[in-house]
């Protein structure tokens, strides 16, 4: 067996599904049965939803069963019948139309729409074993491979496997990044909350408010309280009430916190509660030997900007062009060692920009005059909109965040020393630089650059005069599945500037240039063989 996966959730299928489309054999265990009762997520990004595009199934993604025409507003509140405090307004999802960066755009799909889908597109390579009700214990690592123990959850009897690779995605309690001894930096506590999902079909008509994705409750004694989000698009609401007791509130508070923050009373049916607490940590390495950790068994963030899922995603990504080429024999010692390198960084600012997001939308304080129908009530109420308006925009606008990582000390990239723009978190510029996603452009026949990327290695022409066969040579000597293409389209190259742009698997550039007369070097560097390279392109 090629990798064991520990974790089912959207990384581990993420995970699985691209490395069995590369022909690799992955068993995935899953401690659980697949039900999930508390959906962790609800928003596929930009960035993923062009992984999605890549794999083939973004119709399925669209059809999941989300409510494609619910306005996408946020609606910030003292209750849903109380006063209107500010409104930021977003298109529904059928409404809305790609950013010119790329041929996608960001999707509304809750985690038990989402995980199905990729659950189905997983399991349809042959190559996936799915066990559900199997109970990672623990690993052992050799030089050449790896023994998991498994138990059976409905036996209790374990049993082992052995693998080239295993990669825990198991989340925030990851006991695989537990035997790894991994440590992390951080904040293991932020905010305890408690998450409610209730189904009521005609709250919307209980109030004045309209169609909203979400409204944020601001209320006179806490200041900001709870948000409500219109999980489904449909019937069916979470409710989050973002600072609690750390074990959290019990039913019968939690009937009076809806009914606090709808402003009346009414009839709701609770599906779960869940009681959480909010963290900002990352891990100090992803990986060691053949034992790798991705999505929040690497790092774990707030929910605020929708940024983990996303994240763990394009773990998933970098992670399996990488095993893939060490299993087949082109990868160098680099080429894993690279993926803390590439990864952790993008983790590091994930994780303070979800947190500065908390930290905007609790900005507002106890204002006792809030509620008043007074003049000062009025006052008080323009004054905190406007600020909270403001504030929350923030959240709204990441482009930058989803499109514009970069992996700028990678030793697995070659740069060619011009200086890296500003990471920006709502504006994206593309660019060809070595380490950032290659752009997008829309080709003559309708296809996007992005829809070359994704297998094997990628060797741009934007120039007729260049001569893109000395690295391509040099590449296959080394065994490296690279295929030359042609594109002397003039957006294309505007876009990307160089002559010849080298694009990895995962759609990243790893090399630009006029010409390639050290082709040997930079072939050996891209794939992870060079000797002594130094990180940060030096």
């Amino acid at each position: 067996m090629d990798v064991v996966v520990v974790g089912a959730g959207p990384v581990g299928l993420a995970l699985a599904g691209d490395l069995a489309r590369r022909g690799r054999g992955v068993t995935i265990l899953e401690r659980g049965d697949g039900t999930i009762a508390q959906p962790r997520m609800d928003f596929v990004g930009v960035r993923t939803m062009e992984f999605v595009r890549r794999w083939g199934f973004v119709d399925k993604v669209e059809a999941a069963g989300y409510n494609r025409d619910l306005a996408q507003d946020n609606v910030y509140v003292t209750s849903l019948v109380g006063y209107e405090l500010g409104r930021h307004r977003s298109r529904s999802m059928n409404a809305s139309e790609p950013p010119p960066q790329s041929p996608q755009h960001r999707e509304r799909c809750p985690q038990d729409m989402f995980d199905p889908v990729l659950h189905a597109w997983a399991t349809s390579f042959p190559a996936v074993d799915l066990r559900y009700g199997n109970e990672f214990v623990r690993f052992e690592q050799h030089a050449d491979r790896v023994i998991t123990t498994v138990r059976e959850r409905s036996s209790g009897r374990t049993h082992q496997l052995e693998s080239a690779f295993l990669v825990g995605c198991d989340g925030a309690s990851s006991k695989v990044a537990a035997g790894l001894g991994v440590e992390f930096d951080g904040q293991p506590a932020l905010t305890n909350t408690t998450n409610v999902i209730f189904r009521c079909p005609d709250l919307l008509q209980m109030h004045d408010k309209g169609e909203a994705y979400r409204y944020i409750v601001v209320t006179p004694e806490d200041g900001t309280y709870a948000t409500l989000v219109h999980i489904n698009g449909w019937d069916r609401w979470r409710m989050s009430v973002v600072r609690t007791r750390p074990e959290g509130l019990t039913p019968a508070e939690v009937d009076a916190a809806i009914r606090k923050a709808v402003g009346r009373d009414f009839s709701f049916e609770v599906l779960s509660i869940n009681n959480w607490t909010r963290r900002e940590l990352v891990a100090r390495r992803f990986g060691e030997g053949r034992v790798f950790i991705a999505g929040d068994a690497a790092h774990v963030m707030s929910p605020t900007g929708g940024f983990g899922m996303n994240t763990g995603i394009g773990d998933a990504v970098d992670l399996a062009w990488k095993l893939d080429a060490v299993l087949s024999g082109w990868g160098g010692p680099a080429l894993l060692e690279s993926y803390t390198a590439e990864r952790r960084p993008v983790a590091v600012r994930n994780c303070r920009e979800a947190s500065d997001n908390l930290g905007r939308m609790l900005s507002p304080k106890p204002t006792p005059a809030l509620r008043d129908d007074t003049d000062e009530g009025r006052r008080v109420r323009e004054e905190v909109g406007r600020e909270f308006t403001q504030a929350m925009s923030n959240e709204w606008q990441t482009l930058g965040i989803h499109l514009g990582y970069r992996y700028d000390e990678s030793p697995v990239v070659r740069y060619d020393g011009t200086p890296a723009p500003p990471l920006e978190v709502a504006g994206y510029e593309q660019s060809s630089r070595a380490g950032g996603r290659a752009p997008h452009v829309w080709l003559a026949d309708g296809r996007s650059t992005l829809d070359l990327f994704g297998g094997g290695f990628v060797l741009l022409r934007t120039d007729a005069a260049a001569d893109p066969e000395p690295l391509a040579a040099a590449l296959r000597r080394a065994g490296v599945p690279v295929e030359t293409v042609d594109l002397f389209e003039p957006a294309v190259r505007e876009a990307y500037g160089s002559p010849l742009v080298l694009v990895r698997p995962d759609g990243h550039v790893a090399w630009r240039g006029n010409d390639s007369s050290d082709a040997e070097d930079i072939a050996d560097r891209v794939r992870g063989a060079s000797e002594g390279a130094m990180i940060g392109g030096q």
